[in-house]
């Protein structure tokens, strides 16, 4: 179903965006189903945004009309807490604004991507390089710097072994960055279906974990695991395929909790840690990042009509990788 949703007027520090495309998230697949808590509907979503400036604020500096730009999963935050004063807007500790079902400055509830236009605050617009193809930009304002941000901060480079859990939108997107960093990368998915792939995207390695025999050959191997599953996994079996001072980190949300056994972190050391988007000038590097080493989401591109029918196939992993929906097929 269509609607009409309204946009705050343009302040001086903002820029109107017209969409181009639009990435579907299984965030918003959690979200619209209320999975994740009360949502204030009606509400539409969708944190994965690239399009165009048509219009900027008296007071805006960073982009004009014309510019090629992305909008990822936060529109605005505090900028006063020490969060948000070390670049890490995402972890602000007043709570940053989301892209969607959060309350705007003008005390409206924001609205996401799914639409033909956006407002968003000029600190909050980032810059596309134009190596990226426009059609794949936008899957990499979440499921690109969701992945990018831990592999940056726990350092993943050459000499450094990488497990990735799962190769689905987020997954695929970790294989590929953690490969450009220069790590050994193996993944690991509940079957080989997607093995071709792993090897074509650099991974050195593809395990299936239906197997128990994965496990015990893989035992101590890892320095880190990126785990992009959004489902309930035995995390004490992952723990132990680290290797002294090993650091797992999740990266999907499952809606239920994951149980964790203090024993299972004891031996070698090892660390379990959550990771959420990257802030603003990280996102920025990750663009950048993408664009100089030819990184981009593999996508399937529908039209608005066909969104209901591609969150079901997002739910049965009958998508590689991401689903971005063409606005234009809104106008």
């Amino acid at each position: 179903m269509r609607t009409t949703i309204e946009r705050r007027d343009l302040g001086p520090r903002d820029v109107l965006i017209e969409i181009s495309y639009a990435g579907i998230c299984h965030s918003d697949i959690h979200t619209v189903r209320g999975e994740w808590g009360a949502v204030p509907y009606p509400l539409t979503v969708g944190h994965e945004i690239v399009g165009h400036v048509t219009e900027v604020g008296a007071d805006v500096t960073r982009h004009a009309v014309g510019d090629r730009v992305g909008v990822g999963c936060m529109v605005n935050s505090c900028r006063e807490c020490a969060n948000c004063r070390a670049g890490q807007e995402q972890y602000c500790l007043q709570g940053n604004v989301g892209t969607y079902a959060s309350v705007d400055r003008d005390g409206t509830v924001t609205q996401g991507g799914y639409s033909t236009h956006v407002v968003v605050d000029e600190d909050f617009v980032l810059r596309v390089p134009h190596a990226i193809p426009h059609e794949a930009v936008a899957p990499l304002l979440c499921a690109g710097i969701t992945t990018y941000s831990p592999l940056a901060h726990w350092k993943a480079g050459p000499g450094t072994k990488v497990a990735v859990v799962g190769m689905g939108g987020l997954g695929h997107m970790a294989v590929k960055i953690a490969v450009a960093m220069g790590a050994e990368v193996t993944v690991l998915s509940q079957t080989l279906g997607k093995k071709d792939d792993g090897l074509r995207f650099g991974a050195e390695d593809y395990q299936a974990t239906s197997d128990p025999a994965t496990f015990e050959a893989l035992a101590n191997t890892f320095d880190l695991i990126i785990n992009t599953v959004s489902a309930s996994i035995d995390v004490g079996a992952y723990l132990g395929l680290l290797r002294l001072d090993g650091t797992m980190v999740n990266v999907g949300a499952p809606p239920e909790p994951l149980p964790v056994r203090v024993f299972s972190l004891f031996n070698n050391r090892r660390s379990f840690a959550g990771s959420s988007i990257g802030g603003i000038a990280e996102t920025q590097r990750m663009l950048e990042f993408c664009a100089e080493h030819g990184i981009a989401p593999e996508v399937e591109v529908v039209d608005a009509d066909a969104v209901n029918d591609a969150y079901e196939r997002v739910l049965s992993s009958d998508v590689r990788y991401r689903f971005v929906i063409d606005i234009d097929s809104l106008r």
